[in-house]
């Protein structure tokens, strides 16, 4: 029995981390999909800008593919976390376009080169800046997936959709009132764990 292609495998879970990361953005607000929701101001928009970012410069830069893409928001003299955030100027279209061609980018040079092919990431030290491709492919959609879960969260608290990928949520079968149901059950033991150790 022949072992799986593991870049199938990368390609697969990154994949959907993308998908989900967009999925999220659907039928929102130019207003929602930008709006800060936590007190470190993470959003929707900002979160597909900054994976676009990471995949350029870890999937692109580090194995000298640059994508001749400009991001002046990671320039030096860039305010920071620029990268985490759309201004009024960047439409939802630019942002999701360059993620998307981000990811050809990114794709295409997982297509051209083997995984254990070395490449320097030009921001870390020196000391540790060089890593496989593997191992970029790895982090990259890691990444990915924790902003993906980042925006399961921002998008719930926006207008209470929740799942995890169109077509499978994977959410428990339940009702409005079955999920207040849950929540008042999940608050009461939080209320009682609390009141136990205090």
């Amino acid at each position: 029995m022949t072992s799986p292609d593991p870049k199938s495998d990368l390609r697969y879970y990154l994949q959907s981390a993308r998908d989900a990361l967009l999925w999220k953005l659907e039928g929102l607000s130019a207003y929602d999909m930008r709006r800060p929701l936590t007190p470190t101001g993470t959003n929707l928009l900002g979160l597909v800008k900054h994976a676009a970012t990471v995949e350029l410069g870890y999937l692109g830069d580090t194995f000298g593919r640059p994508a001749g893409v400009a991001l002046p928001w990671i320039a030096e003299d860039a305010e920071p976390n620029a990268d985490m955030w759309a201004t009024a100027d960047e439409s939802r279209e630019d942002v999701v376009g360059l993620y998307r061609r981000a990811w050809a980018h990114a794709d295409a040079t997982i297509d051209a080169l083997a995984l254990d092919t070395a490449g320097r990431v030009p921001w870390w030290p020196e000391a540790r800046a060089v890593i496989t491709l593997h191992h970029a492919v790895v982090r990259v959609t890691a990444d990915t997936q924790r902003h993906a879960g980042h925006a399961d969260i921002l998008r719930e608290l926006l207008d209470g959709s929740a799942g995890m990928e169109k077509g499978n949520t994977s959410m428990a079968p339940g009702d409005t009132a079955w999920w207040a149901s849950h929540r008042d059950r999940v608050e009461q033991a939080a209320r009682a764990a609390g009141q136990q150790q205090a």
